[in-house]
């Protein structure tokens, strides 16, 4: 999945950097805690900086889906509240089927959370924040 929204991203010209930790940016650490995060994608514009993170499920997720949604329910706020930073999730695949409760309460706490069919929205906000 990193190696579809990486080409997606370079097809666009958009520049990221990868495999990015939290403890970069101070105000994202403190509103972190002792959590330390690496995130799968950055991408800087003038007045954001968006933390990306990637997955993709195959088969029935479980516990696995119900732990990455909760944890990212927990995080997303935390960095959105941080002026100048946006959490990111982008995700897919038919795991999802056995989880769509969880996927569905993550969606009203993260506000931005796409997956291959819908990432394009992602990608022309990205250009126009990128002007």
């Amino acid at each position: 999945m990193e190696k579809r929204v990486a080409s997606l991203l370079d097809s666009h010209k958009i520049s990221y950097r990868t495999e990015v930790y939290s403890s970069e940016w101070s105000a994202i650490s403190k509103v972190l805690g002792s959590d330390k995060k690496r995130f799968d994608f950055v991408v800087e514009s003038p007045n954001k900086k968006y933390l990306i993170e990637v997955n993709f499920y195959n088969e029935g997720g479980g516990s696995k889906l119900n732990e990455v949604a909760r944890a990212y329910s927990d995080i997303a706020p935390k960095i959105n509240s941080v002026e100048g930073f946006e959490f990111v999730w982008i995700t897919d695949g038919v795991g999802w089927n056995s989880a769509k409760n969880k996927l569905q309460e993550a969606y009203t706490i993260i506000p931005k959370i796409y997956n291959l069919t819908n990432i394009t929205t992602f990608i022309e906000a990205l250009n126009a924040a990128l002007l």
